[in-house]
């Protein structure tokens, strides 16, 4: 890849960027990540916020999002 990876080891990111949340399968409730995904501009600000993402399409859809902004 051409741009550094980032790691939140400790949750502090997740915690933040509110995608620590309550989760269900199979009737259990627990703790864990929300799928979410964040575009973010070049100035460093959030663009657009997509949560309880779904794969099918999300893709195309984060490029063209990610296009419109120039």
């Amino acid at each position: 890849l051409s741009f550094p990876l980032a790691s939140d080891e400790g949750g502090d990111v997740i915690e933040r960027y509110g995608c620590w949340a309550e989760k269900a399968m199979y009737g259990r409730k627990y703790m864990g990540t929300e799928r979410t995904t964040f575009l973010i501009d070049a100035k460093g600000k959030i663009a657009q916020v997509w949560r309880k993402v779904s794969v099918a399409g999300h893709a195309a859809e984060v490029l063209r999002a990610a296009a419109a902004l120039g």
